[in-house]
C-alpha cells in the first residue's frame, strides 16, 4: 500500500509537470498568436484550431481575441485526493464503469494507445475539479435567437431560472461528508442534479427538473419534471433526455456541454491537439455578441488550450438518441467540455455546444460571499446552436440582470440532499425561490 502511494505520488508530479509545460509553451500553430482579432474575414486562420460548429459560429458572426496561453491549476483539495486515490482506480471488466472510486481524477495518465483512452478521458469529466461537493447557481438567464453576421438582437423568448445546483454523493474534496456521504451506500447515487424554479417566462414559472445518476450501470438516471399547469410531478423515461423542450436549443444531457450516463456510449479516442477555448473571459456576466444576432459570446478572450478529442456514439438497445455520435473537445487541465459538436442520424452537423469559462477565486468582481483562498474554474456562459436552421440559445451564469453579484456558490455547504426531491421542487414552483424560499 505505501508502494502504491508512492507511485500515485510519483504519477501526479509528473503530469503536474507536464501541465505547466502547456500552460506556458507557445502556440504550436503558427496561424495566431496573442492579439490577432478573429472575425469571419480572417476565420480560416482558426479553422484547424476550433470546432466544426465553433467555425460555423464565425462564420456568421462570432469574434474571438487571441490571448497568450495560462495554466489552469486544479483546486488543492482535489489535486490531493488524486494523488491519494487514483492508483487504486481501474475500468471493470466490461471496460466502461469505475472500480476503487473515491476521490479526485480518477484517470490522471491518459495513454494515446490505450484503447479505453476514450472511457477514462469521459470519467475524468464527470468527476472533474470544477465542483466536488455541490454547487448552486443562482439567477440565471438565457437568450434564444437566430444567429446572423452583423444581425440585430431579436429575441424569441428569455428563459430565467432560479437555481441549477447539484450535490455529489462521492468525490466530495472540501466540505463534510469528506469524501463520500453515507447516504450512498443506501442509494448508489454518484450525484443528483436540479434545475428549477423558471421564473420567466410567465406561461412556464415554475417549470423544473431533477436528476439522479447511480452508480449501477445498468440502471439509467431518475428524472421528474414539475409542470406547473397540471400542478403534478412527471418521471422522464431517459430518451427525451437527448431532447430540446419548449422554444430553446438545450437538453438535459448535454448541460455543461455532456451530462448523460457514461455507460449508456461507446467512447473513442480521437486524439489530442492544440485548440482555441475560452477558458478564462474577462467579463463577468459574459457579454452578449452584437455582430452574430446575440447568438454567442463575444467579443471573449480565447487561448490555445490542449484538447483531447472523444467521440460518443449511444449504445444500440440502451436508449433512443436524436443523435448519430457527438464529437467533444475536452480541456485536458480542466476536463471541462469546451466544445461538443452533434451529429444528426444522416450524420449531419446539428447541435454545436460551447463553454466559456472564467479562472479565479471568485465568480465576478462584485462577489463578497463566495470568495475562495484559491483560484477555481467557474463556467460563465455556454450556447447551443442549431447549425442547420441558426437557432442558438445562449446563457448568462450569472444573468446580468441578477440581484446579487454572489451567483456561484460551489463546494461551500449552500445545497444539501433536502433540496434534491420531488417535494421540495413542487414547494419551490408553488411559492419561493428554492426549498427556503431565498
Amino acid at each position: 500500500m505505501k508502494h502504491a502511494t508512492g507511485w500515485g505520488t510519483w504519477r501526479i508530479s509528473l503530469i503536474m509537470a507536464a501541465l505547466a509545460m502547456v500552460g506556458t509553451a507557445p502556440p504550436a500553430n503558427a496561424q495566431v498568436k496573442p492579439g490577432d482579432f478573429i472575425t469571419p474575414e480572417n476565420a480560416s486562420k482558426v479553422q484547424d484550431l476550433v470546432s466544426p460548429g465553433q467555425f460555423e459560429r464565425i462564420m456568421h458572426g462570432m469574434t474571438i481575441k487571441v490571448v497568450p496561453t495560462e495554466r489552469i491549476d486544479w483546486p488543492p483539495p482535489y489535486k490531493d485526493a488524486t494523488e491519494k486515490y487514483s492508483s487504486q482506480v481501474r475500468l471493470t471488466p466490461d471496460h466502461r464503469s469505475l472500480v476503487g472510486y473515491v476521490a479526485g481524477e480518477p484517470f490522471p495518465i491518459i495513454d494515446a494507445n490505450d484503447p479505453d483512452a476514450g472511457s477514462k478521458i469521459m470519467w475524468n469529466v464527470a468527476f472533474r475539479p470544477i465542483s466536488t461537493d455541490e454547487y448552486d447557481l443562482r439567477w440565471f438567464d438565457c437568450d434564444s435567437v437566430y444567429w446572423g453576421r452583423n444581425a440585430p438582437f431579436r429575441e424569441i423568448t428569455d428563459i430565467e431560472v432560479g437555481h441549477y445546483a447539484g450535490y455529489n454523493e462521492v468525490g466530495r474534496t472540501e466540505v463534510e461528508p469528506i469524501p463520500i456521504d453515507p447516504d450512498f451506500q443506501k442509494t448508489g447515487r454518484y450525484f443528483l442534479s436540479l434545475l428549477y424554479p423558471v421564473l420567466a417566462p410567465q406561461s412556464d414559472r415554475g417549470v423544473g427538473l431533477i436528476k439522479f445518476r447511480y452508480a449501477d450501470p445498468t440502471k439509467d438516471d431518475a428524472s421528474w419534471t414539475w409542470t406547473p399547469g397540471a400542478r403534478r410531478i412527471r418521471r422522464l423515461n431517459y430518451s427525451i433526455l437527448d431532447t430540446a423542450s419548449g422554444p430553446q436549443a438545450y437538453d438535459p444531457n448535454h448541460y455543461e456541454g455532456f451530462s448523460g450516463k457514461n455507460e449508456n456510449y461507446d467512447w473513442k479516442f480521437l486524439g489530442e491537439k492544440n485548440m482555441l477555448g475560452a477558458i478564462n473571459v474577462v467579463t463577468v456576466p459574459d457579454v452578449r455578441c452584437p455582430t452574430d444576432g446575440g447568438a454567442s459570446h463575444c467579443p471573449d478572450n480565447w487561448e490555445i488550450r490542449h484538447m483531447y478529442m472523444v467521440e460518443g456514439r449511444p449504445r444500440p438497445g440502451k436508449f433512443v438518441s436524436l443523435y448519430q455520435k457527438e464529437v467533444m473537445y475536452i480541456d485536458s487541465e480542466a476536463d471541462f467540455v469546451m466544445a461538443n459538436d452533434m451529429y444528426d442520424r444522416d450524420g449531419q452537423l446539428f447541435n454545436s455546444y460551447t463553454s466559456w469559462m472564467h479562472y479565479a477565486d471568485r465568480s465576478e468582481p462584485g462577489a463578497r460571499i463566495a470568495i475562495y483562498p484559491f483560484k477555481r474554474e467557474f463556467q460563465v456562459g455556454s450556447s447551443t446552436v442549431n447549425v442547420q436552421s441558426g437557432f442558438s440559445t445562449v446563457c448568462y451564469h450569472p444573468s446580468m440582470d441578477a440581484p446579487s453579484r454572489d451567483s456561484w456558490f460551489i463546494n461551500m455547504g449552500s445545497v444539501d440532499r433536502d433540496w434534491f426531491t420531488p417535494e421540495a421542487m413542487a414547494r419551490a414552483a408553488e411559492g419561493g425561490h428554492a426549498v427556503g424560499g431565498d
